[in-house]
């Protein structure tokens, strides 16, 4: 026995020998479908928000800020320590007069810091290793290496 509701709207008609399936009618108003929307945004939007704040805030803490210095064309410390996995970033200070850059093809990283500026760089989270850094302009004893660990 068929529902009152669709013996004139049969899933399935048979036409010749082919079986055509044909959809349902709409049966949902407009007025229905505007506050079921307004119920599940007024449900949502909270939610979504909650979640922006919060994950932000987390994302913020997360990040370890590492000081370096550039005096003499020196890195100090020379040996920089982060944990693997995690982003970090640098704020790196130039105490000297002249310009250097901050460069690591390891790292795919390269800024140039002004005498008596400073920068921050922003690393990505790293896989454990040795990330080797030189002074551009100062090879030769401006160098480093960032360990993750």
């Amino acid at each position: 026995m068929k529902p009152a509701n669709r013996q004139h709207h049969d899933s399935w008609r048979k036409s010749g020998t082919a079986i055509a399936l044909v959809a349902p009618p709409i049966t949902t108003t407009f007025k229905q479908r505007f506050w079921r929307g307004r119920i599940l945004l007024r449900c949502l939007v909270p939610v979504f928000l909650a979640t922006l704040a919060l994950g932000g805030r987390a994302l913020a803490e997360d990040v370890a800020n590492i000081e370096v210095t550039i005096k003499d064309h020196r890195f100090s410390p020379s040996e920089i320590r982060v944990p693997a996995g995690k982003p970090t970033s640098l704020t790196i200070k130039n105490e000297d007069p002249t310009a250097e850059e901050f460069d690591s093809l390891a790292l795919k990283v390269e800024k140039v810091i002004a005498g008596g500026r400073s920068a921050t760089l922003r690393l990505r989270p790293l896989g454990p290793g040795r990330y080797p850094f030189i002074g551009e302009y100062h090879p030769d004893t401006a160098h480093g290496v960032v360990i993750a660990e």
